[in-house]
C-alpha cells in the first residue's frame, strides 16, 4: 500500500475512534450528567426547606454546586494529565456519588450548611463532566471537533429527562424527609456512568509522542489568554453560561412563589435542560456552515428573546417558554464560544488552558447563582430577567468588534 493509502486509512481509523469516544462520552453525559439537573432543580427548594425565616440564602447550595465545578476544574485537569482521562473521569463519578450521599445525610439531619458542602462535592464531580467536551474535541480530527463537542453535549438531552424524572419519582422516597431520595439517587447514576467510561479508548495524552501532543512548544498561559479571540470567546461563553444559571437558579423558586407546584417547577427545568442540549445534534453542523461567530450571536439574540417572554407575565407558559429560550440561547452561545476557545491553543497547551477556562467560567457562574437568590428575594422575578439585557448586549458588542477586526486583518 502506498503512503497516501496508509495515511487515508490512518485518518479513517482516527475518525472512527473519535466517533466511538464521542458516543461513549455522550452516554456518560446522559447518565452522570443528570446529577446537575437534580442539583439545580432541587438545590434551591431543598435550601428553602432547610432554612428558617430568612430565605435569602436559599440558592446558596446551588452556588455551592457551581463553586464546586470551579474549584474542581484545575485539579481535574491535573489528575487527568497524570493518570489519563479515562481513569480521571471515572474518579469524577466517585466524587459525584460521595456528594449525593452527603447531601442526603444533610437532609436527614436538617443541616443547611452540610447540605451546601455536599453540593460542592457534587459540583466537583461535575467539573470532570465539563471536561468531556474538551476530551472529545482534543481526540478528534480538525473537521470533526465541533461535531464531537455537539455529540457530547447532546447526551444532556437524556440527562434533561433522567434528572428531573428521577426527582419526581424519588423526592418523597424517604418522606417525611423531603428531597433526600433524589440526592441519594445520584449514587447509582454515578456508578452506571463509571461503567460506561471504563470503555473509553482515548489515546494516552499523558505520554509525549502520542496523539494529543504536537511538535510545537507550549506557550506561557498569559500569552494564550490575552489573545483577542480567546478574550472574546471567554466573554461570550461566560456571559451565556452566567445568564443561563442566573435565570435557571431563580426560576423554580419564582414558580413556587407564584403558586405553581414543585413538580411543575421541576418539569420547567426539564424542558429547559432539554432545550439546552437538543440542538446539539446539529449545532456542530451549523457552526461548520455559518461560522462560530454567527452561532454565538444567534445564541445571544435568543437570550434577549427569553428576557422579553419572561417580562410579559407570570403564567405557566411564560416561565416554561422563557426557560426553553434560555436553554436554546445557552446552547448556541456556549457551544459556539467553546469552539472558539479550542481554536486558540495548541495540543501541548490544552490542559492548562482548559483548566483556566473552567475555573474562570464557573467562578463567575457560582457568583451568578448566589446573586439569583439575592435579587429574587429583594426585587422579584422581573429584576432577574431585566439583567439579561446589559450582559447580552455587552457580549454582542465584544463579538461584533472581533468580527470587524478579523475582516480588517483579512483585507
Amino acid at each position: 500500500m502506498d503512503m497516501a493509502g496508509r495515511a487515508r486509512d490512518a485518518g479513517q481509523g482516527a475518525e472512527r475512534l473519535a466517533r466511538r469516544n464521542a458516543l461513549l462520552l455522550s452516554a456518560a453525559q446522559a447518565i452522570g450528567g443528570s446529577a446537575a439537573p437534580i442539583a439545580i432543580s432541587m438545590g434551591g427548594l431543598a435550601g428553602f426547606y432547610l432554612l428558617g425565616a430568612d430565605k435569602s440564602l436559599a440558592t446558596a447550595p446551588v452556588t455551592g454546586f457551581n463553586l464546586g465545578v470551579a474549584m474542581g476544574a484545575l485539579p481535574a485537569a491535573w489528575i487527568m494529565r497524570r493518570i489519563g482521562r479515562r481513569y480521571g473521569f471515572m474518579g469524577g463519578t466517585v466524587m459525584t456519588a460521595m456528594g449525593g450521599l452527603l447531601t442526603a445525610i444533610a437532609l436527614f439531619r436538617h443541616e443547611f450548611w452540610l447540605f451546601a458542602v455536599g453540593m460542592v462535592l457534587v459540583g466537583m464531580g461535575g467539573s470532570f463532566v465539563q471536561q468531556y467536551r474538551f476530551a472529545a474535541a482534543d481526540a478528534s480530527p480538525t473537521n470533526f471537533k465541533a461535531q464531537a463537542i455537539s455529540w457530547v453535549l447532546a447526551g444532556g438531552i437524556f440527562a434533561a429527562v433522567i434528572g428531573p424524572q428521577t426527582v419526581i419519582y424519588t423526592r418523597e422516597f424517604f418522606a417525611p424527609v423531603m428531597f433526600a431520595g433524589s440526592f441519594a439517587a445520584m449514587l447509582p447514576l454515578a456508578m452506571i456512568a463509571a461503567g460506561i467510561l471504563f470503555f473509553l479508548r482515548i489515546p494516552d495524552d499523558t505520554k509525549p509522542g502520542d496523539v494529543g501532543h504536537d511538535n510545537e512548544p507550549a506557550r506561557p498561559l498569559i500569552e494564550i489568554i490575552t489573545q483577542r479571540r480567546f478574550v472574546t470567546a471567554m466573554i461570550c461563553g461566560v456571559g451565556s453560561y452566567a445568564l443561563m444559571t442566573f435565570m435557571m437558579t431563580g426560576a423554580p423558586l419564582a414558580m413556587v412563589g407564584c403558586g405553581f407546584s414543585a413538580d411543575l417547577a421541576t418539569l420547567g427545568i426539564q424542558w429547559h435542560v432539554m432545550a439546552m442540549f437538543a440542538p446539539s445534534f446539529f449545532t456542530g453542523r451549523l457552526i461548520a456552515r455559518f461560522g462560530r461567530d454567527a452561532i454565538v450571536a444567534t445564541g445571544l439574540g435568543i437570550l434577549l428573546c427569553c428576557a422579553v417572554v419572561a417580562h410579559m407575565g407570570i403564567e405557566l407558559w411564560n416561565f416554561w417558554l422563557a426557560l426553553v429560550l434560555l436553554g436554546l440561547g445557552w446552547n448556541f452561545g456556549f457551544i459556539g464560544a467553546t469552539a472558539m476557545v479550542t481554536s486558540t491553543y495548541r495540543q501541548s497547551e490544552k490542559n492548562k488552558v482548559q483548566g483556566f477556562h473552567d475555573v474562570t467560567l464557573f467562578s463567575i457562574v457560582s457568583f451568578a447563582s448566589l446573586m439569583s437568590g439575592q435579587v429574587l428575594n429583594a426585587w422579584g422575578w422581573d429584576a432577574l430577567n431585566m439583567l439579561i439585557w446589559p450582559v447580552a448586549l455587552t457580549c454582542l458588542l465584544v463579538l461584533g468588534a472581533q468580527v470587524l477586526s478579523d475582516r480588517r486583518s483579512a483585507v
